[in-house]
């Protein structure tokens, strides 16, 4: 018998941790036993057809469908293929939903749970995308936005407010640069965010948003 140790894999590889992520979670909404309240706590709703249960939600302006227990995407009115990446925010959404109702009450990054330690990251990651093409015309962003569903917000020179999810609502906000004065920008989110995902879902939901803003204004000039 050939005794040479399998290879490990490589951790440092992205893909293999989302994959193995995406396994757990899957897991996990499969084992939930209530799948009616699970969608009543996330803002979704629980269709039965024929015994056949799904779950339908809307993330960033689409429609997307989850079976259940078998775990199967697929986007309402397209056949587009589903990211990983998207398709794990979702299962961590529906998992971690605890049904908290919106405050109102905006924070930012670094009053996320562990927030503070990483916001320098986060930033580099969403905030200076958003700097490096909005900032100098930030009225561009109510446009590029519009994929999203996002509506005005009041704060700084321009922010919109995107329903990332049912329950999770995030607001971009932009000070305009000029000659003297480099552009701003914030990220705010509502005071329940933790209780809908985690700190690192955040950042990669944020620059999930923050690209696909960057690629809309990109392609249409």
């Amino acid at each position: 018998m050939d005794n040479k140790a399998l290879p490990l894999p490589d951790h440092r590889n992205y893909q293999y941790g989302y994959q193995f992520a995406y396994k757990l979670a899957c897991e996990q909404l499969a084992g939930v036993k209530d799948l009616e309240q699970q969608c009543q706590k996330s803002g979704s709703r629980l269709k039965l057809t024929g015994g056949r249960k799904t779950i339908i939600l809307k993330h960033l302006g689409k429609t997307y469908q989850v079976s259940h227990p078998d775990i199967e995407f697929s986007l309402a009115y397209s056949e587009e293929a589903i990211a990983l990446r998207d398709r794990l925010l979702i299962l961590h959404y529906l998992n971690r939903a605890k049904g908290s109702p919106v405050t109102g009450q905006a924070i930012t990054y670094k009053e996320l749970p562990e927030g503070i330690n990483y916001a320098s990251n986060f930033s580099k990651r969403t905030i200076k995308p958003l700097l490096n093409n909005f900032g100098h015309q930030p009225e561009r962003l109510l446009d590029a936005a519009a994929i999203f569903d996002a509506h005005r917000a009041d704060y700084g020179d321009v922010a919109v407010t995107i329903n990332a999810f049912s329950r999770v609502p995030i607001t971009l906000v932009l000070w305009r640069g000029d000659d003297e004065l480099a552009p701003e920008g914030s990220i705010l989110f509502d005071s329940t965010i933790p209780d809908y995902l985690s700190t690192d879902d955040i950042t990669v939901l944020c620059e999930n948003i923050a690209w696909r803003l960057v690629s809309f204004l990109k392609e249409n000039g």
